[in-house]
């Protein structure tokens, strides 16, 4: 049976593996997943995006089901909306923070979450037989003009808006040239705030910076924070469900260290509930849910895990490691913009800044690195590393747990041809020589 999904979704170089005949085949397996009723989708602003539509749209509409056009949306602007406005399910066209030759296909259930990994197994046994729907009742395609207001909406119901517009703050926006171009400025705008943006025009190459925030790359949004004198910035991914912040002295956040504020905050309000993590996020926040007599379950890497995790338990919060935080009372998925007005809230409850707010937390020391590589070397190196640790996790690539304060996490990549490096220290110091050992094992291994 072809393995059609990764970590997240369905993707590949258009008009190379992600072909107009792929899409189609692909599209009709989805359609008899879904079987019937009015899917609704959405694209992020890659070139192809609008091509890829047209393929979608016509797919679904000759297996029997409508299609509502949501048209260029952020991913979790498709998903909230597909919950809110009662459709079946949706489809956003996006490959996320991959580079702009790619595109993909990310599938949502009726609830706007992520469709299982046991859904996506259908999905592949469908395609691989060709089991698709026969019928002359051929489904018409429409245009959905509420979702990006439903959205906003959503995310404003969840916040004091009242004591948000008091605090009057300026954010920075860097937009990527992506999807939440928008929304995020439209949302902050909302709340009251004074707003700064970079990289504003949705461009499928993401001239900017790249369609992944990174520390490397956020040095023009530093900038912008200390010469506006803002509260802080905010950085979004290619599709608009990660966000990485910036602090009022131009410090890069980890997505680790703002998800960890973000869960002491709610974790305050709402006691007594389940934080839903990564084996690759940090130890601290174990440290932190006791307070609130919390606690945290541990899923495998990849958003789909921790999304459909929180739906079984219904929990409060979920979060990666990489910027993705997910709050249960608004939608179990990454979102960026409800990122982004959840922290507004949390500053205007207190009178200290951002950098001040982290330094209150216990002290984590994570970080990350990749090597280009394929799957099969990277299945050589976590076996190689088997060996020599062998009491390791291998329930997500390889988990070394070197002592009590230091653990390294290796594992391919689902949606790059890359092996990525995780690790956790209790200094900087211990990290950078802790993640520079096992880059050269790695490299050792490969060569």
């Amino acid at each position: 049976m072809k393995k059609l999904f990764g970590t997240n979704g369905v993707r590949g170089v258009f008009s190379e593996d992600f072909t107009l005949e792929f899409v189609n085949d692909l599209v009709m397996s989805l359609a008899a997943y879904f079987k019937k009723g009015k899917i609704l989708v959405g694209y992020d602003g890659r070139h192809s995006s609008p091509i890829v539509a047209k393929i979608v749209s016509s797919a679904l509409n000759y297996s029997g089901l409508d299609c509502y056009m949501a048209g260029l949306v952020p991913t979790p602007c498709l998903e909230y909306a597909t919950k809110k406005l009662g459709y079946d399910g949706g489809l956003m066209i996006t490959a996320s923070h991959n580079p702009p030759q790619y595109n993909g296909i990310k599938p949502v259930a009726f609830d706007g979450v992520e469709i299982s990994r046991e859904d996506e197994r259908k999905i592949e046994r469908i395609f691989d037989e060709k089991n698709w729907i026969k019928t002359n009742a051929f489904g018409k395609s429409f245009e959905e003009k509420n979702a990006i207001s439903t959205y906003v909406d959503g995310i404003i119901s969840l916040v004091d808006v009242n004591s948000i517009n008091t605090k009057k703050f300026k954010v920075c926006l860097d937009l990527g040239n992506g999807a939440q171009s928008v929304t995020a400025k439209q949302l902050c705008e909302k709340l009251g705030c004074d707003v700064y943006t970079i990289n504003e025009n949705i461009d499928g190459d993401f001239p900017g910076r790249g369609s992944e925030p990174t520390p490397q790359n956020l040095g023009e949004l530093s900038s912008l924070v200390t010469d506006t004198n803002s509260n802080f910035g905010i950085a979004f991914d290619g599709d608009g469900d990660r966000s990485i912040f910036c602090d009022e002295t131009g410090r890069i956040l980890t997505g680790d260290s703002s998800a960890l504020l973000l869960c002491d905050y709610l974790l305050q309000q709402y006691p007594k509930s389940q934080v839903v993590t990564c084996l690759n996020s940090g130890n601290i926040i174990e440290t932190i849910v006791k307070k609130s007599n919390s606690h945290v379950l541990r899923t495998k890497v990849g958003s789909v895990e921790v999304s459909r995790r929180m739906v079984t338990d219904d929990a409060l919060i979920g979060y990666e490691e990489n910027g993705g935080f997910m709050f249960g009372k608004h939608n179990h998925v990454r979102d960026g913009a409800m990122t982004l007005a959840l922290m507004l809230d949390l500053l205007s409850k207190t009178e200290s800044n951002l950098s001040q707010n982290i330094k209150n937390l216990p002290p984590s020391f994570t970080t990350k690195t990749k090597i280009e590589c394929s799957l099969e070397q990277s299945e050589i190196v976590i076996s190689e590393l088997l060996r020599e640790f062998p009491s390791s996790n291998t329930s997500d690539g390889i988990k070394i747990q070197v002592d009590e304060n230091n653990w390294v996490m290796i594992r391919p990549s689902g949606t790059e041809p890359i092996i990525r490096i995780y690790g956790e220290s209790n200094s900087q110091q211990n990290l950078d020589s802790l993640i520079s050992d096992f880059v050269e094992k790695t490299k050792s291994i490969l060569s």
